[in-house]
């Protein structure tokens, strides 16, 4: 499963999104800022004495399903985006990366050549220093790999460390490389002896390192701080960090109630109106780079007919379900959400049921015709993708087409989905770094065998734009947008593969006397616990 493409955090108990390998991905669309909080705050006062409380983070599924920094693609970033560090780091203010283990870069030739400097005084925890060497070791360890997100390196052709600070890379294909290294997936600069397999430690060089784990535990996973790390330490940030695993959203809320965790990444509208409104706890609402995707079997059974796919994206009330998310989620416009490249305004959808009933007639199926059955797979727990089920199947019941909508486990559900085993795919999406790339390259290029691409699209035009797009994007940002509005004319209109329903809006509670927090939407679920203080 990922945090980020199977089964993110929803409404309610989620099950869990995101782009690979063990992998599991109408309201105000004003953009806040990140980590915007409302409530009412705790006294601040500066810490003057060291802070010995522990950050209790409480997801509601595992936390860790692979420790391999190389290959890990799933619900584990929200660990180790605290653990391991890359050369660059998204900002979602600016909007562009920023140093983080590379302090400056340039690139020459096109983008075809990029040179990174390294940060001096870096330690791993392995007591390594950062070399060019090392980090050159880590990076085509994860492209020799090539599990979860490792394709992100697809552009390079070689990698060179000409002196101990520096590493320059020379590509096939130019490629914006610098915001590529800062992807919350397979970017990591790590030192291999420290990786293991089950837990014990890890390879690292960032401000936290691997305290315990124990699979299954309630409290699965404890960090500690890293006394050697190259940022520093003050008396007034958090030196520990525990994961609480909480299934059920209403035992969160009192958890944190009662000031036993600091944060919960998701309520259910009710329960974040609640928290809004409490007074003892903080809110923030901050949109996000994940959508959900109805996917439709291009393939095999009645939805290899075209017009059958257009009648099912007319039969969705978008609107109807975009307010009754509440401010959760937002109407979508194509396949790219507001705020990275690639994104298409005014391409929402429209529910239009009379025209999905003309072409259902059309395709022989309709009122007067023999019921047609669809089945339907989506995340078992997530009430968000429930209520898309619901209206759904109600519209559809009027057009004599029945639902036979099935609740799944992520990995029930993307076993099932690899075998071509159902006629609609529902699950989230969002891009493994700040690029529409993503979507593209894994959920709809043509592949030999089944892995996102769960519409089983197979179109060699479509196929040809996709993987001219990173170049496109290094060199030409005017004609990527272009290229990228032309591809998503032609899966959700031409192809109809596809509906986009809706945007999620992250909606986050956490404890009154945390200060520092802010929402990256480059990093689903993450807290950085390293920015974090606690107020006396």
């Amino acid at each position: 499963m990922r945090w980020h493409k199977g089964l993110l955090v929803s409404a309610l108990a989620l099950a869990l999104t995101a782009c690979g390998g063990g992998q599991v991905r109408g309201a105000d669309r004003t953009p806040q800022p990140a980590g915007t909080a409302t409530g009412t705050p705790a006294t601040t006062t500066a810490a003057t004495t060291t802070n010995d409380d522990t950050f209790v983070y409480a997801p509601n599924l595992d936390v860790v399903t692979d420790w391999d920094p190389a290959t890990s693609y799933s619900n584990e970033i929200i660990a180790m985006a605290n653990l391991y560090e890359g050369l660059t780091r998204y900002n979602a203010q600016t909007q562009k990366p920023e140093p983080l283990l590379a302090t400056e870069w340039s690139s020459a030739e096109g983008g075809k050549a990029w040179t990174f400097k390294l940060r001096e005084g870096v330690k791993f925890h392995t007591g390594a220093p950062l070399t060019a060497e090392l980090a050159k070791k880590a990076i085509e360890r994860t492209i020799e790999k090539k599990g979860g997100a490792a394709y992100i390196w697809d552009a390079v052709q070689t990698i060179e460390a000409p002196d101990p600070l520096t590493l320059k890379f020379t590509l096939k294909y130019a490629t914006p490389l610098d915001l590529v290294a800062a992807s919350g997936y397979a970017a990591y600069i790590y030192d291999p002896a420290g990786i293991d397999p089950e837990g014990g430690k890890d390879g690292g060089s960032g401000p936290y390192t691997v305290d315990t784990w124990q699979k299954g535990k309630e409290t699965e996973l404890t960090l500690k701080a890293f006394d050697g790390y190259w940022g520093g330490w003050k008396p007034e940030q958090y030196r520990k960090v525990a994961f609480r695993v909480t299934p059920e959203v209403n035992t969160a809320w009192q958890l944190l109630k009662n000031d036993e965790v600091n944060f919960v990444p998701r309520l259910n509208p009710q329960l974040f109106r609640q928290a809004a409104a409490d007074g003892t706890v903080l809110t923030s609402q901050t949109p996000s780079f994940q959508n959900l995707l109805v996917l439709f079997n291009t393939k095999s059974g009645p939805l290899r007919d075209p017009a059958i796919r257009q009648a099912l994206q007319l039969a969705i009330d978008y609107d109807g379900l975009a307010a009754a998310l509440k401010g959760a989620g937002v109407k979508a416009s194509g396949l790219v959400p507001a705020g990275l490249l690639g994104h298409v305004p005014g391409r929402e959808p429209v529910f239009d049921p009379d025209k999905a009933l003309e072409l259902l007639q059309g395709a022989g199926y309709g009122r007067d015709a023999d019921e047609l059955t669809l089945t339907l797979t989506y995340a078992q727990g997530d009430a968000d993708q429930k209520l898309l089920v619901t209206l759904l199947s109600n519209a559809l019941k009027q057009l004599n087409v029945r639902l036979d909508a099935r609740p799944m486990q992520w990995n029930a559900q993307w076993d099932q989905g690899k075998k071509g085993g159902q006629d609609i795919f529902v699950m989230y999406w969002y891009p493994d770094y700040p690029d529409a790339f993503s979507w593209f390259f894994n959920v709809f290029r043509s592949k030999d065998s089944t892995e996102f691409n769960l519409t089983y699209l197979k179109d060699a035009e479509i196929d040809q734009a996709i993987d001219a797009l990173p170049e496109l994007a290094a060199t030409d940002r005017d004609a990527a947008q272009v290229s990228y509005a032309r591809i998503q004319e032609k899966i959700l209109v031409d192809q109809a593969a596809a509906a986009v329903p809706y945007v999620q809006t992250y909606q986050r509670a956490f404890s009154a006397g945390l200060r520092g927090y802010a929402d990256n939407p480059a990093y689903p679920n993450v807290v950085f616990f390293y920015d974090l203080t606690r107020s006396q």
